[in-house]
């Protein structure tokens, strides 16, 4: 009896979204198929899944141990998600080659299913780093008797979602730092930044505000740069890795000069979300705002960022949850907004000139209600479609006389 030969064995996950990519996240179902296509009959003692997720680091260290000695350090460390086993066909042991217990599979192809459910509890992203990774897989094992086994890994993507809609993440990012170029100078480099918030998801673009002030006597740039920084963990040692992302250049500034970024641009590429309920590898992301300085240390401003999955809402503000009930309310009610608001109503349009003559009070509260149409509030419920607004901390409804203690630059 001649016995078939193994064509292909493959493994097929059912998507469950429409890009036809297997993506999951904590207490999701992954389900799928083991294709096996034979040519002529074939005898197996079993078919099996094995489904594991699991971070591991690793990475090595010379270290001297004396004159003309020197040895290698290993750093390993592991973490493990879950570890799934099932039979599909079969029985749990093959270890011997006796002929009992065996099952025949005609000449065709077959599909085996199998499932099985992701742990509740949260799971770190895939994630592949210079010194680690975070792996998920299904391996399929087809064993016959007195032949080697049939074995097949594939990979599938978990995410561990980071919704930017949050408080925190909606918060703006801000700083400011000073840098002399001398001992005895008392003049120098300013910075100031700040970005709109903190949390961002990938193909974002960031809108930068800065303002640079040279009182130096070098010809110095405006910079900004997004890092990521892996860093991992293993036997109480860390690793850390630090990659550009994407960055931009600003105009030279000369001596005397300041210039302003009214909501410079920078894109975020596709990136791998942020990670940061491991133990044992992190992926942290700032924006670094800096100043090119020739011949001396650069002046910088680093701004957190975290880059999440579930990107901002489209009326998301600093009062995330106020516009979060708010939008519910509206879905429930079945209820569009326009894509554009319409502005209100100039106050010439609803105040004759009679009435504004007759009564002053009403028309100082009316001049109050349209400048706070045109300030922060209405200009943030626009979607961003114009300027961010400024910290509410830089507005003053009664400004006092200006003051500032920081010496301007001399003139030149």
């Amino acid at each position: 009896m001649v016995l078939g030969k193994v064509k292909s064995l493959t493994i097929s996950f059912d998507c469950l979204n429409d890009s036809n990519v297997p993506v999951y996240s904590s207490g999701d179902t992954v389900s799928g198929r083991v294709n096996l296509e034979v040519t002529g009959e074939i005898r197996v003692k079993s078919l099996k899944i094995h489904a594991r997720g699991h971070a591991k680091v690793r990475w090595t260290e010379s270290r001297n141990a004396g004159s003309n000695t020197a040895y290698t350090q290993n750093y390993t460390e592991e973490v493990e998600y879950f570890n799934h086993k099932d039979v599909l066909i079969g029985h749990e042991r093959d270890d011997d080659n006796s002929e009992e217990g065996l099952h025949t599979i005609p000449s065709g192809r077959h599909e085996y299913a199998f499932s099985f459910e992701l742990p509740q509890t949260p799971l770190a992203t895939s994630f592949e780093g210079r010194h680690g990774s975070v792996r998920y897989w299904v391996k399929a094992e087809l064993h016959r008797p007195w032949l080697l086994p049939v074995k097949l890994k594939k990979e599938f993507t978990v995410f561990e979602h980071i919704d930017i809609n949050t408080p925190s993440l909606l918060s703006p990012q801000a700083g400011t730092k000073e840098k002399t170029l001398c001992r005895f100078c008392t003049l120098g480099i300013s910075l100031s930044a700040k970005i709109e918030r903190k949390g961002y998801t990938p193909g974002e673009s960031i809108q930068i505000f800065a303002e640079i002030e040279n009182c130096s006597s070098r010809v110095v740039v405006p910079k900004a740069a997004i890092y990521q920084t892996q860093a991992f963990y293993a036997k109480g040692k860390m690793k850390e890795v630090k990659q550009l992302v994407a960055n931009l250049r600003g105009e030279s500034l000369s001596s005397g000069k300041t210039e302003t970024w009214n909501g410079k641009v920078l894109k975020i590429p596709p990136v791998s979300p942020s990670i940061l309920d491991c133990s044992i590898i992190r992926v942290e992301y700032s924006l670094m705002v800096y100043v090119d300085i020739p011949g001396a240390m650069d002046l910088f401003l680093n701004l957190p960022l975290v880059i999440g999955t579930i990107p901002l809402h489209p009326f998301g503000s600093r009062t995330s949850s106020v516009s979060s009930q708010c939008s519910m309310n509206m879905n429930w009610l079945g209820l569009t907004l326009p894509e554009r608001p319409e502005a209100p109503p100039s106050y010439a349009e609803v105040v004759t000139e009679e009435q504004r003559q007759s009564s002053l009070p009403p028309i100082a509260a009316c001049d109050d209600f349209e400048r706070a149409l045109q300030g922060p509030l209405f200009a943030y419920i626009q979607e961003f479609r114009f300027l961010p607004p400024p910290l509410y901390s830089e507005i003053d409804p009664n400004p006092d006389q200006p003051t500032d203690d920081r010496p301007s630059c001399p003139s030149r």
